[in-house]
């Protein structure tokens, strides 16, 4: 399945859930949330069914927070079975790993990506409203001791924020096959004191001057320090945009089709079936934009939060 671009695109975010179990300043701000009554999984299923036979082979499951949803795990399962779907892959913030993933392995989910943003208690609380860093912690390592494949952890850079935690997060690689992703904060809904906050991931190279170039995997310039058996992921949205490559649609919980993160445009999906929801994917493909317009001075134009797309 391919855009007016040239661009396959193979791979769907679906957000099953616009709540969550931590309140993350730069996602959700106080005051500013309207929660959306989300699609059935029926429905979630029949999109999903549907992105595959046009195309997509891999989907992940977003939130909010995914794992608060009850009956993820059936629901897991039951995407698992779709035929030609390649790979079914879940992003987390962890705090109910620990309880969740062995089912979600059993359930087919063979990659997971925790959310975390700090390695220290007193900020995890402040940043995410909850002191829940010890789960977050264990679900990690029930994770690697479980065996997904690719373990990743996802670091929103934030000036005077967690700069300072750049070496710890990449010790974590030392004797570990994680990959730690670090990634560029963007301006997006309400994103608190963005201007003073935004910094490019230059930075982690500078903090980490040994780290070596080894590959690139989708949107991510891999690096490793020498002797340590996980890597290190550089992604910039802002510094070095990869539009050209982008291969990704995302499904909010209320069953609205974005063909880009930081576009006003949404696709209708809810009450679909056959061949109407088969056209309405050809006709959002066929519309999506060639790239965002985000800079460091621009903000996004969607009119979502973050916990509303699923990022």
């Amino acid at each position: 399945m391919k855009d007016r671009y040239n661009r396959e695109i193979s791979y769907m975010r679906l957000s099953v859930t616009d709540l969550c179990n931590l309140k993350c300043k730069y996602c959700m701000p106080d005051g500013c949330i309207n929660h959306t009554v989300p699609l059935s999984f029926e429905e979630m299923f029949d999109i999903c069914k549907c992105a595959v036979d046009l195309g997509i082979n891999k989907i992940r499951i977003t939130g909010g927070e995914p794992l608060i949803r009850e009956g993820i795990v059936e629901f897991c399962d039951k995407l698992s079975s779709i035929k030609n779907l390649k790979e079914l892959t879940l992003t987390t913030n962890g705090v109910l790993l620990k309880d969740k993933a062995d089912a979600l392995k059993q359930a087919g989910v063979s990659r997971i990506n925790i959310s975390l943003d700090t390695l220290k208690r007193d900020k995890f609380r402040d940043i995410t409203g909850f002191d829940k860093l010890t789960d977050v912690m264990y679900g990690i390592k029930v994770a690697e001791k479980l065996g997904f494949e690719q373990l990743k952890i996802n670091v929103v850079l934030m000036n005077n924020y967690n700069i300072d935690e750049i070496s710890d997060f990449v010790e974590l690689t030392k004797n570990s096959s994680i990959s730690v992703r670090f990634i560029e904060l963007m301006p997006i809904g309400n994103c608190f004191n963005y201007n003073s906050q935004y910094i490019s991931a230059d930075v982690v190279l500078k903090k980490e001057p040994e780290l070596k170039l080894i590959d690139f995997k989708g949107v991510a310039q891999i690096y490793q320090k020498n002797g340590y058996k996980g890597t290190i992921g550089l992604i910039r949205p802002l510094s070095d945009k990869f539009c050209d490559i982008c291969n990704r649609i995302r499904i909010t919980s209320d069953g609205k089709l974005k063909t880009c993160l930081h576009s006003s445009e949404e696709y209708d999906l809810r009450g679909l079936k056959g061949d109407d929801l088969r056209r309405k994917f050809i006709e959002a493909i066929i519309n999506k934009p060639d790239s965002h317009t985000l800079t460091e001075t621009c903000f996004s134009k969607t009119t979502r939060y973050m916990n509303e797309i699923g990022g």
